[in-house]
């Protein structure tokens, strides 16, 4: 399957996507770096607009960083959290994400990601994705005293408007544990992630999907996912590819693309921009369907 050229890839998709019982898909960071969404690992403009100041008082040159800098003070820190808080919750959702929506449509399908920046939420029902590891919107207590999410959107924003010149925020304005008074942490994966009950209940939801479709034509469709943490998305994919007899695999990634020796007749590994792909299957959709997809 992997020696199709690119126009054939694309039909061989369509094919899949179309004839499967279920979809299952599998996204990370290249998901959201193919939507335009940068600035967690690269200096780009949005990096500069957002963060720039940040960058000449610390040095660091993307957010993801900026996450891990060893600031001298509470209010330093929490100055780049609300800020780099607010820009993941307040930006635009990327087309990519409205292309897959418009491929999922009507389809049975579910979605797990490690992504932490809402992105799928903003186009996707809540109850078909599972974040794995965390989301941005919540904020966790740092000693995980207890098992509990605070909603972190209305915070993040009133904080990011205290910022003053100096990269700092009023004392007052750290966020604290109502209950044990240890500062508050962002619910994304970190050395504190708090795997409580919200989590299990990510990891429930994706359960029974897969536990309701194993039996049917299930098409695995692992979109950006890097070699940094495969034993979250594309490892079990492999996994539940090889085991369960009708299932088929597709990666689409410019960097990673990986195929099994084991998957080679039951799956396909695409080379290629993942905003490019989705964007070739819909127009081919569209051009052959005469704009009807259902």
């Amino acid at each position: 399957m992997d020696k199709l050229n690119y126009s054939q890839q694309i039909k061989r998709i369509i094919e899949k996507i179309e004839e499967s019982d279920a979809i299952v898909v599998g996204a990370a960071a290249g998901m959201s770096t193919a939507a335009g969404i940068h600035f967690f690992y690269e200096r780009d403009e949005i990096f500069l607009k957002y963060f720039s100041e940040f960058e000449n008082k610390y040095g660091f040159h993307n957010t993801f960083d900026g996450f891990y800098y060893p600031y001298r003070t509470s209010e330093e820190r929490w100055a780049f959290m609300a800020r780099s808080g607010c820009c993941v919750l307040d930006a635009q959702v990327g087309k990519a994400y409205e292309d897959l929506q418009w491929l999922l449509k009507d389809k049975n399908y579910y979605i797990l990601t490690t992504n932490q920046d809402t992105q799928f939420e903003k186009v996707f029902p809540i109850e078909k994705i599972s974040a794995i590891q965390g989301d941005w919107k919540y904020l966790q207590c740092s000693r995980r005293c207890h098992d509990k999410l605070y909603d972190s959107v209305e915070l993040l924003h009133q904080i990011n408007a205290a910022i003053d010149v100096d990269l700092k925020i009023p004392t007052e304005m750290v966020p604290h544990c109502p209950h044990c008074g240890a500062e508050l942490e962002p619910w994304v994966r970190s050395r504190v992630f708090l795997e409580g009950k919200k989590y299990k209940e990510e990891h429930q939801k994706l359960s029974d999907f897969l536990t309701k479709n194993m039996n049917k034509k299930v098409l695995f469709l692992e979109l950006g996912v890097g070699r940094m943490t495969p034993m979250f998305i594309q490892e079990p994919f492999w996994q539940m590819t090889y085991a369960w007899e009708n299932a088929f695999y597709i990666t689409i990634n410019p960097k990673d693309a990986i195929l099994p020796e084991a998957l080679s007749h039951k799956g396909l590994a695409v080379h290629d921009d993942i905003a490019k792909v989705l964007e070739d299957i819909k127009m081919r959709i569209e051009t052959e369907s005469g704009g009807k997809y259902e």
